[in-house]
């Protein structure tokens, strides 16, 4: 066996293990589709600088043969904007579609073409489409020196790709807001979507949706999930400094909610549901850069603050933060609420949530559709 595959076998092994790859199919497919050839660099960070390694290296061959997150992208800004997904991920998305020989399957989010390439290794050329604003044509000669040629396009993800439609199922290996419409007119009926949806930083997990009639339906995955937002190349980005609201007078109190309420993933997101678009979250430091508070921003101005010098509680249920609110929305109340509100339903996990999309609404659900909803944000 050669350096790769050898490699290649041991993280099939690992995800085999961990229970993240179970059909056969899938199996061999990780074990015979190379991931250097589609990531023959990656991006590591030290101290604030991005480095380049070469996946030619042992270094190299042994991080691309970990199931890990790699970045391949970084933009003039030394943000992230491209990664390859960890393999088990990659694996548990397929297996959660059902996949099965002679499905034809649309890929939202191209990137290195290694998803893409797995793909094809089970389902032949024919049935693989792919699409991205960016990266196609990296992608389409990394598969080509492989043996695959899946049809791939560069577009906006928003738009799917109707020359292939209708889909068996569609995959979105990047975050959305919401889930495009157009997606739903170009899966089969009865076919599927995986998506990860996030309406928020960190606030959201994949749904797998069925294409019922004129809407689409289902529950959110157990497991978490995040992936990069999707990119549009026309969109404008909202403000990320928030403007000025000196006039307008803070709000002090006591909170029950933990200072890093994004922790807790499923209140989190119903909070965001609430929450102004654009709201983000981190923390103020001391003059040693150490964290004192939890800070949360929106575009207009809002803002609060909350102590991490409190008391927590045994039972993990509130506890006492001295917490701190200014602007034209109370973000921090918004929290309170959304956690009050899933401690009163029982601090229901994933599971228990779906979401309904139509061609006007798209919406959050416990248990059952017909059960207390909430309605997400659409895009203008």
């Amino acid at each position: 066996m050669s350096d790769w595959t050898t490699r290649a076998a041991r993280l099939v092994d690992e995800l085999t293990e961990a229970g993240k790859l179970r059909s056969p199919q899938w199996q061999e497919a990780f074990r015979g589709v190379p991931r250097h050839v589609f990531v023959p660099e990656y991006y590591q960070q030290d101290g604030g600088t991005w480095t380049a390694v070469s996946t030619d290296s042992p270094e190299g061959l042994d991080a691309v043969y970990a199931n890990r997150a790699l970045f391949t992208d970084v933009d003039e800004h030394g943000r992230g904007v491209s990664s390859s997904s960890m393999p088990g991920l990659m694996a548990r998305m397929l297996e959660i579609l059902d996949i099965h020989p002679g499905d034809r399957v649309l890929e939202i989010g191209t990137g290195t073409g290694y998803n893409a390439a797995i793909l094809c290794s089970v389902l032949g050329d024919d049935n693989v489409y792919s699409i991205d604003i960016d990266y196609v044509d990296a992608a389409r000669r990394r598969l080509a020196t492989v043996g695959f040629s899946p049809t791939l396009d560069t577009r906006d993800g928003v738009l799917g790709l109707p020359v292939g439609a209708p889909y068996d199922r569609i995959e979105a290996t990047v975050a959305v807001s919401s889930v495009p419409y157009a997606w739903v007119q170009q899966v089969r009926e009865g076919g599927l979507i995986l998506v990860d949806l996030k309406i928020g930083t960190a606030a959201g997990n994949l749904v797998l949706l069925q294409h019922d009639g004129y809407a689409a339906e289902g529950r959110f995955d157990g497991g978490y999930a995040a992936f990069m937002s999707m990119r549009h190349p026309s969109r404008v980005e909202p403000p990320t400094t928030p403007v000025n609201t000196n006039s307008l007078s803070a709000v002090t109190g006591v909170t029950r909610v933990p200072p890093k309420a994004w922790e807790k993933s499923v209140p989190w997101f119903l909070a965001s549901l609430s929450l102004p678009e654009g709201t983000t979250y981190g923390f103020t430091l001391d003059e040693r850069y150490t964290p004192t508070a939890t800070l949360f921003t929106s575009p207009d101005g809002s803002r609060a603050t909350v102590l991490l010098d409190g008391e927590e509680s045994l039972d993990g249920e509130g506890g006492a933060w001295q917490c701190e609110q200014s602007g034209p929305h109370r973000l921090w109340d918004e929290v309170e609420r959304a956690y009050a509100l899933w401690w009163d339903f029982g601090q229901p996990s994933w599971e228990r949530f779906g979401l309904t999309v139509t061609p006007e609404t798209q919406t959050v659900w416990l248990d059952d559709p017909v059960q207390p909803a909430w309605s997400c944000p659409l895009p203008d």
